[in-house]
């Protein structure tokens, strides 16, 4: 395609393609004043000492058209800073021709210039040369003219104040966001950072371009504090290679809510946030598979339990999207329901989707309530991410947590084995894997009785629904991740607020390592893996690489546009501190107990192969456990994990509340 060809041309050519166009326009306005002035007296050509006119003329214009940087502006993005300064070159290089004129007329050498048509090779080059720029503006970037006049408009208001920005790329999407920035006064854009080559060292609506590397002279030199992206083709990879350079420099760096929704009037610039910390992981999500997103969902019925959590809520946007003809939030939290029902409520009357949305009050350890709730809606499928996941808070309620992460779990699985559910999902995590945690070791345990249960074909033998049907119908899955970013109780919320008070930012310990992975991919791949099951099966997400939580501390800070204070830069702004880790924390986590996990269908989903108990063992065990808590015997409780969990190795003494009251007084 010719746009695409020029486009591809070299800087070198682009800039002898502008001259020689130049040239050749300082011509045609030359002829036409002279013709405009001689016409009607017979003159069609150049006459005489008139010809000298012809050389003259790009002689003295093109000097200043050079030093004015009009070759190096960028013609498919030029504005109105680039009138401006087109203007300012024309009327110089006329106005050395007008002088050198009068000179050589006053020593005798006549060029035959009259001088009414001085003043109209003055208006007609800036006709000429003006409207090719424009024009070419048009042809590669459609209508930016009235974008181009408010950013000239604002021009004067923009240089009085607001905080210096750069923008991180200088294509379509940054001169968009410059033209929103400019009808602001919060900021002042006054520089370009690009890497393409045909961009650097050019000026952009009067911005100089610069590269990646010359970020210390671009903040020289412009005084920049805060650096804005418009990147939006970026990769995460991509993404994730730009913030590790800028966040060696003293720099706030901040992601755009949308261009198109700035261009469109959804939000403002004022709302532009901080960067996303997804972006420092540098994993770009896997698209799903439609078949397996849908599998499960379409066309039935759905339950989520936890459904106002992160996880929980999270899967409830995913499913309305999927076509399910309702959708039950079991959840026991009276607020997180009415938020999550509000909001899916908004989104289903907008897309104008056929669901139907049930909200429900109660508690997973209510198996009367669960077997009402599930026969009475006829529900197909159970996402179960109602769970206490946050490790020292277990570890000081380990009844608690005992009674709803591994009960509960059991409650819900009876009812859905009672009711007919065809598909049940458990939402687990990496801290199952040889656990130092009970909260860890809650959630292995309530893995196997989902194994248990979906080896035995016979309810009649699980207990609490006996004689209900003859026959196990529910295919049990679980799905086993680490940490998502942004959920409640995460290290990123913390951070920035941290980061926001003025530090110090804690971390526990120097060497501690997570798996992160962004709540929508985490719950897109906990959906489509529930569609792969085939009873009973434990599939591990691929999460990518685990983060250093205290070189994200670090990034955070920097990308803050603030600096780390330790013994290398003892003036900084903000300190990291190490408070060591808390009860049933570990350095690291891992995703698998044993090896070779299996490929499935889906790249970034993995079937383990992890061992289990039959459930009449199990379920003497449970029973046991059960007693236990019941009489607050810790030492007990501690000793039936021990036995049962394969790898749990507690990393500290009992810590329980309740048993540290007793004991200790």
């Amino acid at each position: 395609m010719f746009k695409e060809r020029l486009i591809r041309l070299s800087y070198a050519k682009k800039r002898s393609l502008q001259i020689v166009a130049d040239i050749v326009l300082l011509w045609l306005a030359l002829y036409l004043s002279l013709y405009l002035r001689l016409g009607g007296e017979g003159w069609l050509w150049p006459q005489g000492n008139q010809l000298w006119l012809f050389v003259l003329a790009p002689m003295f214009a093109l000097p200043f058209y050079i030093v004015a940087g009009m070759y190096r502006a960028v013609m498919r993005h030029f504005g109105g800073q680039g009138l401006f300064t087109m203007f300012k070159a024309v009327t110089l290089g006329f106005g050395a021709l007008c002088m050198f004129v009068f000179f050589t007329h006053t020593a005798g050498w006549d060029l035959l210039f009259p001088r009414s048509s001085l003043i109209s090779y003055w208006w007609l080059s800036l006709l000429l040369i003006g409207g090719l720029r424009l024009a070419v503006r048009q042809y590669f970037m459609g209508d930016w003219f009235l974008a181009g006049r408010r950013a000239s408009d604002q021009m004067q208001v923009g240089e009085q104040g607001g905080m210096p920005v750069a923008i991180y790329g200088a294509g379509a999407s940054g001169n968009q966001l410059l033209a929103s920035l400019w009808v602001g006064r919060l900021y002042r854009p006054v520089a370009f950072i690009d890497d393409d080559p045909s961009f650097i060292g050019r000026s952009i609506a009067g911005l100089r371009v610069f590269s990646s590397r010359e970020v210390p002279k671009m903040m020289d030199r412009t005084g920049a504090k805060e650096v804005f992206l418009a990147i939006p083709s970026a990769t995460r990879a991509e993404r994730q290679a730009i913030l590790n350079n800028l966040a060696r420099f003293p720099l706030h760096v901040r992601s755009i809510p949308g261009l198109m929704d700035i261009a469109s009037g959804k939000v403002k610039v004022d709302d532009i946030q901080d960067v996303d910390v997804a972006d420092l992981l540098g994993r770009d999500p896997v698209p799903p598979v439609d078949d397996l997103l849908g599998g499960c969902i379409q066309n039935q019925v759905v339950m989520v339990t936890g459904a106002g959590g992160s996880i929980g809520s999270e899967l409830c946007r995913q499913i309305v999207n999927n076509g399910p003809t309702t959708l039950v939030l079991y959840e026991h939290n009276e607020y997180g329901l009415y938020a999550i029902h509000k909001e899916l409520e908004g989104w289903v009357r907008s897309q104008k989707l056929n669901v139907q949305l049930v909200p429900i009050l109660g508690s997973i350890r209510n198996g009367g309530r669960l077997r009402d709730i599930m026969s009475v809606w006829g529900v197909d499928t159970v996402y179960h991410a109602a769970a206490y996941k946050h490790v020292p808070m277990v570890e000081h309620n380990i009844a608690e947590g005992i009674l709803n992460n591994v009960f509960g779990t059991k409650k819900v699985a009876q009812a859905a084995i009672a009711c007919g559910v065809t598909n049940f999902v458990l939402i687990s995590t990496d801290k199952a894997v040889r656990p130092t945690n009970v909260m860890g070791a809650t959630k292995r345990l309530a893995e196997m009785v989902l194994q248990a249960l979906s080896a035995e074909p016979a309810p009649e033998l699980i207990g609490d629904f006996a004689g209900v049907s003859s026959v196990n119908r529910t295919r049990f899955t679980m799905v086993r991740f680490g940490n998502v970013l942004g959920s409640s109780g995460s290290v990123i919320p913390l951070f920035r607020d941290q980061i926001r008070r003025g530090g110090p930012v804690t971390v526990t310990h120097q060497d501690i390592t997570r798996y992160f992975m962004t709540i929508p991919e985490a719950s897109q791949l906990v959906i489509q893996a529930g569609c792969m099951g085939q009873g009973g099966d434990v599939f591990v997400l691929d999460m990518g690489e685990p983060v250093r939580i205290s070189e994200l501390a670090r990034k955070m800070i920097m990308l803050s546009g603030l600096t780390v204070r330790d013994e290398v830069t003892p003036n900084g702004d903000i300190p990291i501190g190490f408070t060591g880790l808390r009860p049933g924390e570990k350095l690291y986590e891992e995703l698998l107990i044993g090896d070779n996990p299996q490929p499935t269908e889906h790249p970034k989903i993995h079937r383990a192969d992890e061992e289990f108990i039959p459930w009449i063992e199990l379920r003497a065990i449970l029973m046991a456990m059960k007693e236990a808590v019941k009489a607050d015997a810790y030492e007990d409780v501690r000793e039936l994990l021990l036995s049962t969990v394969q790898g749990y190795q507690p990393s500290n003494g009992i810590v329980d509340l309740i048993y540290e009251k007793r004991n200790l007084g």
